[in-house]
Formats: structure tokens, C-alpha cells, sequence
């Protein structure tokens, strides 16, 4: 299979069969395209365009279009489409995607859509999922799954799985499940093909299974999920009860959107924005950073102030004060971004202060072989050994500190349940430049006797 190149001339093609409403051209087009390709297409088309395709191919394909559009033009394309045409396409729709759909539309809107989907079923499951928090493993899952019960025997279980199954599009498991719907175990189809039709599942089935809680972060999650090599888990309420399961794909999605969270955060984007965004929506998303950045900046200038004097005799360290203010920085974001990456992993182990030792050290064999070849080329530069040596001296002070920092803060963050992916970005860079600073003036000014 050829892989799918989106092109200008493509685009331009599908636009002026729309505009001439070559209806059989464009049908013909799409009929072997992916949904995914399709959307990659209609992204690029006008709302009045896009809403055209949707409306004119099949639902049982636009239903997984509509997923997979960018959130601006899937929300104008359902603002061109009546309540009853967005309940088809939602009919089309696994439960956990038709629910975040939903949540996509006007308040007023909801409960008419609902209405008009015509599996009463299926309507009830995404009422349901509605219930749980955007933020959770209840708002991640899907309801669709084929469960068994403990006491049945192999052949009704075939029977009932037979039945459960067409409303599955990917069967990962078969859980079983006892006469209170609480989860008990999973069952292997090998055992179940290799068993006697008149065995119970009680006798067969593995008890073993990870699932999680209906509460839990979408990040727990995902790193359960990566931890085990699932496919999918299944999803227990407060008492136990199977009520749904979460797949590999959805768990793709929160890890994508993490990593693009944790991405802005650390280039100083306090909101999640896309490049597209408007310029207001921009504005409010770095502003703020800007604003730390700009008072950091003000209290390195006031601390500089502060050694005026020793400027007017040592006019070198004003020339090194970049390189200061450059390594702490670099060295702090170095380490926060280790820590960050560690804690993201579940890889971090052990106390607080055996991260930070081994940090420190770490810390201070670079800034010591770091001083050593700026203490010679200072010298060779400048020939004043003494106030080489002070620049040199201050340099490895200067990344134990930024080390420390960059170490300390992401765990503390942690501790308190704030995103320590915070100390990645201008935060942990403006605070490392002033201490440095700060730092570094301090050690010249003793050493140098002012």
C-alpha cells in the first residue's frame, strides 16, 4: 500500500469537484482512502467544504473522520449539522468517542442529539460516560467489551460472546465477570477453544488481571499500560464492577497530549495552544512566563548594581557574566529535565536526598573539569591568574547550586502534586541566572579582596 501524500494539487482537485458537485467523482475518490487520510484532507478545506464531504459520504466512514479532525474544524463542521445528522454520525461511534464528541457541543444541544440516537443502548452508555470527569479513566474508556460470566459453561459462554462481539470493533480480552458484574478474572481464548463445551469458566479462567479504577489519572493509566505491554485494561467502578475498558489507542492520545503539555511548559506556554491559535489566545499563554523572565532579568540587573565598583577595577568579570548566567541556566535545566523525565517514567527511586547527593556530585565533577578549561583560557587571555582563578572557583559553585536547584525543585514540585514538568521551562532558568549571578559576584568579591 502506497503511503498517502497530501499535495496542493489534491486539495485544489477535491475543491473543484465540490464547487461543480461532481458528487459520483468525489464518492470514487474516498472509496479506498483511510478515514485518518480523509481528515488530513478536509482540514485543509473551508467549513462550508468540509461540511459538504461529511454530508455526502457514508456515515459509517465520517463518524471516524469527525475523530480524527483538528478540534476547530470538527467543532464548525458540527455547527453546520443538524441534531439528528450528528446523532447518526455519533450511532457510528464507539462509546468513548461519541461521548467526547458530545462534549464538544452546546449545552442546549446534548440532551436533543441524545435523543435522537436510535440505539437506545448505545445512547445510554455514552450518558453514562458523560457522568465521569474529562480527567479520568471513566472519561477515557469505551464501553464496549465481551464479558462472561464465572458460572456459565463454555458453550453458552461461545453463545453470549458471539452476541456481545459485533458490537466490538477489536476484541483485546474476555473478562469475566460473577453475578455482580465485579471483575474476576480474563479468559484465554486458547483455553477456551481447547475446553469441553459442558466446563464452567470458573474452572478455566485466569485470575490475574490489571485493571484500574474509574478515578484514576489518565497518566497512571498509560504508565501501567507501557509498564505491562497491554493492549487494553479494563475499568472497575468503586465496588469492583467491570464498567468498561480502555485500549491502546486512547492511552496514545493522553501520552501525545502529555508530551505536547510538558513541551510548551518547558518553552514557557503556561496554556495548551496551537500554532494556529489568535494572537489574544497566544498573548495569554506565553505573557506570563515573559513577565517572569522580565522581573528575573530586573533582579539580576539590581544585584549587578550592587557591585558596581568591582566592575569599574575588574572590568573582565562583566565580560564573563553571560557565561555565568548561560551555564546556570543550561546546567539547571539539564537536571530538572533528567528528574522531570524520571518522574514522568516512575523511574526515580529511593529518598529525596540521595537524588540530590548524587546530583551534586555529578554537578561538581562536570563544573571542575568545566573551571579548569576556563581557568586556563582566562589566564592565557587576560594573564591575571588571581582574578582567573575567581572566575574559574565561582563557575563550579555556580553549577553545584544550579544542580541543586534543578534537582530539588521538579522533586518538591512533585511531593506537592503540582506538574514538576514547571521546572523545565523559564521558572527553573530565571531563578538559576539570579542565584548564579548572585553567586558569582559573591566568590570574585572574596577572593579578589574588594
Amino acid at each position: 500500500m502506497t503511503p498517502f501524500k497530501l499535495t496542493e494539487e489534491l486539495v485544489k482537485n477535491i475543491e473543484q469537484h465540490i464547487e461543480n458537485k461532481n458528487n459520483a467523482e468525489l464518492i470514487a475518490l474516498f472509496q479506498d482512502v483511510h478515514y485518518a487520510d480523509i481528515a488530513e484532507i478536509i482540514n485543509e478545506l473551508d467549513n462550508d467544504e468540509a461540511t459538504y464531504l461529511i454530508k455526502l459520504l457514508d456515515s459509517d466512514k465520517t463518524s471516524d473522520i469527525l475523530t480524527e479532525l483538528d478540534e476547530d474544524v470538527r467543532e464548525a463542521i458540527l455547527g453546520n449539522l443538524s441534531s439528528k445528522e450528528i446523532a447518526s454520525e455519533l450511532g457510528e461511534l464507539d462509546t468513548d468517542d461519541a461521548a467526547d464528541i458530545i462534549g464538544e457541543l452546546p449545552k442546549e444541544q446534548v440532551q436533543d442529539v441524545i435523543s435522537k440516537i436510535e440505539d437506545r443502548e448505545h445512547a445510554k452508555d455514552i450518558v453514562d460516560l458523560l457522568r465521569y470527569a474529562e480527567n479520568s479513566a471513566g472519561g477515557l474508556m469505551a464501553k464496549e467489551l465481551v464479558k462472561v460470566n464465572e458460572n456459565w459453561n463454555v458453550l453458552t459462554c461461545v453463545k453470549e460472546m458471539r452476541a456481545q462481539a459485533e458490537n466490538v470493533t477489536r476484541v483485546h480480552s474476555i473478562y469475566v465477570v460473577d453475578d455482580e458484574d465485579k471483575l474476576k478474572g480474563r479468559l484465554s481464548l486458547k483455553d477456551l477453544l481447547t475446553t469441553s463445551t459442558k466446563t464452567h469458566i470458573k474452572d478455566i479462567f485466569i485470575k490475574n488481571v490489571d485493571s484500574v479504577n474509574v478515578n484514576e489519572d489518565p497518566e497512571e493509566v498509560a504508565r501501567i499500560m507501557s509498564k505491562y505491554d497491554l493492549e487494553a485494561i479494563p475499568v472497575i467502578d468503586e465496588i469492583g464492577r467491570l464498567v468498561g475498558r480502555i485500549t491502546i489507542d486512547d492511552i496514545i492520545d493522553v501520552i501525545k497530549e502529555e508530551a505536547e503539555r510538558d513541551y510548551q511548559m518547558a518553552a514557557g506556554i503556561s496554556q495548551d495552544v496551537e500554532a494556529d491559535a489568535s494572537i489574544w489566545e497566544l498573548t495569554r499563554a506565553r505573557l506570563p512566563w515573559l513577565i517572569l523572565g522580565l522581573f528575573g532579568g530586573a533582579a539580576a540587573a539590581v544585584i549587578m548594581g550592587g557591585f558596581e565598583e568591582m566592575f569599574r577595577e575588574y572590568t573582565v568579570l562583566f565580560l564573563f557574566t553571560p557565561l555565568i548566567a548561560a551555564m546556570a541556566g543550561n546546567v539547571g535545566v539539564q537536571s530538572s529535565a533528567i528528574i522531570v523525565q524520571g518522574l514522568a517514567n516512575d523511574d526515580i527511586k529511593g529518598s529525596i536526598s540521595n537524588r540530590l547527593i548524587k546530583e551534586m556530585l555529578l554537578a561538581l565533577l562536570n563544573g571542575f573539569i568545566l573551571s579548569c578549561l576556563l581557568l586556563v583560557f582566562t589566564w592565557v587571555w587576560k594573564g591575571d591568574f588571581l582574578t582567573s582563578l575567581a572566575i574559574s572557583i565561582s563557575l563550579i559553585a555556580v553549577i553545584v547550586v544550579a544542580g541543586f536547584i534543578g534537582t530539588f525543585v521538579p522533586l518538591f514540585l512533585d511531593k506537592r502534586g503540582i506538574d514538576p514538568a514547571i521546572a523545565t521551562g523559564p521558572f527553573i532558568t530565571t531563578s538559576n541566572d539570579i542565584f548564579g549571578i548572585l553567586i558569582y559576584f559573591s566568590i570574585a568579591k572574596l577572593i579578589l579582596g574588594i
